[in-house]
């Protein structure tokens, strides 16, 4: 393996490690907000206790997820400078927007939130948890647009001298049609995610409490963090249709390949059917390939609106992107503009298939807890625990499309009205030019063997306080509720990690 197939696998395998706190902190910090709201305004000591319960896991969560997230700035200098000296002019400025007015905020406020609650009055103290989950939301959408422009890219242009693309106009960049789609698709699917995770935890304590013979803390504590949850899927797993179907018709406009590899379709089809099941050569040239279960006219549907649309397959969009660039390998061949097949085609189903761990989680859910009940079912149980890692793989799954799909280009280029025609960069050209096989490598076992540490103690942290379960109580810690107590500033914090 050369310094890029190394250096690709080092980048696939930090994002994707990285992206599965990201969706997690993004959609629970919101609902730790809702939690603690409900407190504040009802007074009811359940909320408390769920906003300290969930608050814990998210901290823990959102720590690796900053420690994993920095790996990938660096990357961007070392391994992949010459992409960086490319689109650092566009690239740059989202990102220093994301640090500045996102994640700067989100940790001031969650370091307020966290040593505050027997400090600041319950308002200024809500305020806080809520300006965390503003910025984390706002820091995915300046991530989203930065990734964006890469997918599409829109007010830069190319200056021959330098050989770099230069931005024109920020405006044009944040509000880029395709992070306009992409953000509330990301969003949703935090919060599915979040949702998912809270009610998988709750359903898992209050089977676990009713078997015991405590179905009234069961009732009283755990059925409200499952109904909260259920209420979260439900709403985000609407958005997550929507945006979806929105994405994908973006994506048949600008990225057809991407589109076409989706399907594993080689050849141009009128009314193109969406495939469930396909075997054979999947690997760039389409051969034997045969699709054994499909729904008529799918593809043509979400590309287009159209189920009897015509759609382009890989064979003709690679003869189209010949004709228009010209480009060949080291051989003279022309260069294969399509991405891996297996990879996009799978990983496209996958991001679906497993989110039906959430619908199911629901479905479960809004049976278990009608009319008040709560139950002892241990299927519900089994359900919660298992739906909980189904939206994290979707969302990983999800990236590896988006990501693998727009390939061979790192910046696609899109020659139509909306995009900039001439801003584009193949990934073999991002690359570092000095930075060799080996050293990509002793990187990449390094990165891999830290990351594993992490995961243990991320799981171990996360299972630890999971299993402890929401305090039996919990008396009211802001100022407010003890203004005459003389030693109040002397006092252990009340809400430690």
């Amino acid at each position: 393996m050369d310094a890029l197939d190394l250096a690709r696998w080092q980048f696939g395998i930090t994002t994707v490690y990285h992206f599965i706190f990201v969706p997690l902190t993004i959609g629970l910090a919101p609902l730790v907000a809702i939690m603690q709201t409900i407190w504040v305004r009802t007074g009811h000591e359940r909320w408390l206790r769920l906003t300290k319960f969930f608050g814990k896991l998210l901290l823990i969560n959102f720590a690796i997820g900053v420690a994993t997230g920095i790996v990938q700035e660096f990357q961007f200098g070392m391994a992949w400078s010459e992409y960086s000296r490319f689109v650092g002019d566009v690239f740059g400025a989202p990102l220093a927007m994301e640090a500045l007015a996102a994640f700067f905020v989100e940790s001031t406020f969650l370091g307020l939130w966290i040593f505050g609650w027997d400090k600041l009055p319950k308002k200024i103290h809500l305020a806080c948890i809520w300006a965390v989950a503003i910025a984390t939301n706002l820091s995915a959408f300046f991530i989203l647009a930065a990734n964006s422009w890469m997918q599409h890219p829109v007010g830069a242009v190319f200056n021959m001298e330098t050989g770099r693309a230069e931005m024109v106009d920020i405006g044009k960049v944040l509000s880029n049609p395709t992070v306009l789609a992409a953000f509330p698709h990301t969003i949703s699917a935090a919060f599915l995610t979040a949702g998912t995770f809270v009610a998988g935890i709750a359903a898992w304590w209050m089977v676990k409490l009713v078997r015991a013979g405590q179905a009234d803390k069961a009732r009283d504590v755990y059925r409200p963090a499952v109904i909260l949850g259920l209420v979260a899927m439900l709403v985000s797993g609407v958005g997550v249709a929507v945006t979806g179907d929105w994405q994908a018709k973006l994506m048949f406009d600008q990225q057809p390949m991407k589109m076409a590899a989706a399907e594993g379709l080689c050849e141009s089809t009128d009314g193109a059917s969406f495939s469930i099941l396909a075997i054979g050569d999947l690997n760039n040239d389409c051969a034997g390939v045969r699709h054994l279960i499909e729904i008529p006219g799918l593809t043509s549907f979400l590309a287009t609106g159209d189920f009897s649309a015509p759609i382009k397959g890989v064979d003709d969009l690679q003869a189209q992107y010949e004709e228009k660039f010209g480009f060949t390998d080291e051989a003279g061949n022309p260069a294969s503009y399509s991405p891996n097949l297996a990879v996009t085609y799978w990983s496209f189903r996958l991001m679906i298939g497993f989110g039906v761990g959430s619908a199911a989680l629901a479905l479960l859910a809004l049976w278990f807890t009608r009319k008040g009940r709560v139950t002892d079912n241990p299927w519900f149980a089994r359900v919660g625990v298992w739906a909980l890692a189904t939206p994290f793989l979707a969302s990983a799954f999800g990236w590896i499309f988006t990501e693998m799909g727009r390939q061979p280009w790192v910046v696609a280029p899109n020659p139509n009205p909306s995009g900039v025609d001439g801003v584009w960069l193949f990934t073999a050209r991002g690359v570092s030019e000095v930075v060799t096989p080996t050293t990509v490598i002793i990187s990449l076992v390094g990165f891999t063997l830290l990351y594993g540490v992490l995961a243990v103690f991320w799981y171990r942290l996360m299972h630890r306080y999971a299993i402890e379960g929401v305090a039996d109580t919990e008396h009211d810690p802001s100022p407010d509720n003890r203004p005459d107590e003389p030693d109040a500033t002397d006092r252990p914090l009340s809400f430690a990690y």
